[in-house]
């Protein structure tokens, strides 16, 4: 007890001191922790490398809390809409980096095995790291963030199947290969953990481990909801924490038993869960529990450099850290360009990603206990991986540099971070573009109070230009909509360009406030049912009234009298919300609309329907005829 209470307190000791030291110097929170863990490891000796190691099954589990909250923010939708990115920018990244560190494997003398599985490895880049420090500098919102972004994904996603193809280059269960090249019998017994994958054959470690990642589909498809709401008629809020560390432990459990990663078993989950009514509530209650653990995972990884294997072989160490940087770099490099990427944001993209990443760590492990990698290998990859991950926060001040030398510095995709929201008012405005600049306009003007929230800094800064207060940031994230006031308002109206966010805001909204009244532009007819079926209460289509009013000017100059044109304009309006309605009811997300035949049926009643009582307005009062 003693001696865990000694290790918790030096750990935090070390962490409070260099992390906010680091942060105040520029160099972000990660570097603080990574150089926290060296202090206290390799330099003063006042952890050990057994305790490290204790401590790492501990903080591993923020980076399987941080990839869980991740596949919470990501609707399978987007992902769909994200398939280019994701199979073209991230499928492209790894494909050829696997490639090129796997060729350059070769050529030192290594195995053509080993040297698959070197370039699989190497080809992962650290989502904890990037996607942490990402937010930090407030650039997840830029071109280069968000392609950095998509990678990231495209690796997690990629480590499924990287960890099902590892067990198949084993060379075989009782050699070893030597530093050499020669193969000799160094096989040490294989440890007497809990396992489902122990003695089976390659093939059978990789249908069990598909067989789990199909279990968690399943679970996350079929079980979870009901489970969710038995937890939820209970009206105990501890029992949600207790719920979604049960998910995260229990999931991690399974992953463990067939020899996976469980940050992958868990962000499968959350990708499962992100449409679920009670996503945002697990969301609050991990996050706080995400941020301890991956602290002390940096520290851990600082703590566990083995500089006796660097100072054996300095040189090698640092030409093997370098070259794996610069293969990298030299390969996302073209990427990025071929993918349009310009500027500061194409040395994001080639710097951010450039570093060995913590799945590295999970696969050298798991390809040492199926034989892929021998252990003087592996030993030698664990401080490449780690130096890479020590590195990267440098890579990050080296993009900045590189920005302010050879960027735009009026590129529009520029970062900034989002103000404090330091006012409240009945009425809240997402979205401040021409349709939501004309509601504040009119509603200020009105005498009532707004308060106005926006992504886009320019549109902010012309804002205030003219002295019309407004806060930058994204209103689609719920700490900044809960600062506007979203608990006091009376009416939020969804004026965002983007209609992806329109609907997860209305959404969001309408579960914390089922009485507020929602206000949402939209673009077309499947963005209003979307819109509809996501709470909102009004509903208007951006280019609607505008072309109302202009069809009451063309039957105004062919023969209608002002009044005629007037009360048609108001009878096709009031149908028009009748028919929007009724089409929403048979309207499906799944199903064009070409081949919804309920929906074109009625549809085409409807339309009949207009045209019947149009008529019959005008042939019910022909003296009113100019």
């Amino acid at each position: 007890m003693e001696d865990a209470l000694y290790t918790a307190t030096i750990f935090l000791i070390t962490a409070v001191i260099a992390v906010p030291i680091s942060s105040r110097l520029g160099l972000g929170s990660v570097l603080g922790y990574l150089a926290a863990g060296i202090i206290i490891g390799p330099v003063l000796g006042l952890v050990g490398t057994h305790e490290a190691d204790e401590l790492l099954h501990y903080a591993e589990f923020g980076v399987v809390m941080m990839l869980f909250i991740i596949g919470l923010e990501l609707d399978p939708r987007a992902l769909w809409a994200m398939k280019d990115k994701l199979v073209g920018l991230g499928g492209l990244q790894i494909g050829l980096t696997t490639g090129a560190v796997a060729t350059a494997a070769l050529f030192l003398g290594i195995p053509l095995n080993m040297a698959i599985a070197t370039g699989l490895i190497f080809s992962l880049s650290s989502t904890a790291i990037v996607l942490q420090t990402l937010t930090e500098k407030g650039l997840m919102q830029t071109s280069g963030g968000r392609s950095t972004f998509s990678v990231l994904l495209s690796q997690d996603i990629a480590v499924i199947p990287m960890l099902a193809l590892l067990p198949l280059l084993a060379i075989s269960g009782t050699l070893e290969i030597a530093q050499d090249g020669s193969i000799v019998d160094d096989i040490t017994e294989a440890s007497h953990q809990l396992s489902l994958v122990d003695g089976l054959p390659a093939w059978g470690v990789t249908l069990v481990t598909l067989g789990a990642v199909g279990a968690i589909v399943f679970g996350g498809l079929f079980l979870m909801r009901p489970v969710f709401r038995f937890i939820h008629a209970a009206h105990l809020p501890e029992m949600y924490t207790a719920l979604a560390l049960l998910i995260v432990v229990g999931i991690a459990l399974l992953m463990e038993l067939v020899g996976l990663s469980p940050a992958l078993g868990t962000f499968l989950a959350g990708v499962l869960l992100a449409n679920s009514e009670f996503r945002h509530e697990l969301e609050s209650d991990i996050a706080p529990f995400k941020g301890l653990l991956l602290g002390l995972f940096f520290i851990t990884v600082g703590a566990q450099i083995n500089f006796h294997v660097f100072a054996r072989a300095p040189g090698q160490i640092i030409g093997f850290t370098l070259g794996l940087i610069a293969i990298k770099a030299a390969v996302l490099f073209v990427i990025g360009r071929a993918f349009g990427l310009r500027r500061r944001n194409l040395w994001l993209f080639t710097l951010g990603l450039a570093q060995a990443g913590e799945f590295g760590f999970v696969l050298i492990t798991f390809s040492e206990q199926q034989h892929v990698l021998p252990a003087w290998a592996a030993e030698k990859y664990l401080l490449v991986v780690a130096l890479t991950m020590l590195i990267t926060p440098l890579l990050f001040i080296l993009h900045d540099v590189l920005s302010k030398h050879f960027g735009d510095h009026h590129d529009g995709d520029q970062a900034h971070e989002p103000d404090q929201v330091d006012e409240t008012g009945p009425v809240i405005i997402a979205g401040i573009g021409r349709f939501g600049q004309i509601v504040n306009r009119l509603v200020r003007s009105s005498g009532y109070q707004t308060v106005v929230l926006d992504n886009d800094m320019k549109a902010i800064e012309n804002m205030r230009s003219f002295g019309v207060k407004g806060f930058f940031g994204d209103p689609t994230r719920p700490e900044i909509l809960h600062a506007a006031g979203l608990r006091e308002a009376r009416v939020l109206v969804v004026a965002l360009d983007n209609m992806e966010a329109s609907v997860k805001l209305v959404a969001f909204a309408r579960r914390e406030r089922p009485d507020l009244h929602i206000i949402a532009r939209a673009r077309d007819r499947g963005n209003v049912y979307r819109l509809y079926k996501a709470g909102a209460d009004d509903i208007v289509r951006e280019m609607f009234d505008s072309s109302l009013r202009a069809g009451r000017y063309v039957l105004e100059n062919i023969g209608l009298s002002e009044y005629e044109a007037a009360h048609a304009e108001q009878a096709f309006y009031k149908h028009d919300r009748f028919a929007m309605q009724e089409l929403a009811q048979l309207w499906s997300e799944d199903v064009p609309l070409s081949k919804n035949e309920a929906y074109k049926k009625r549809a085409r009643s409807l339309e009949k329907e207009l045209q019947d009582v149009l008529l019959a307005q005008l042939d019910s009062d022909p003296e009113e005829r100019a």
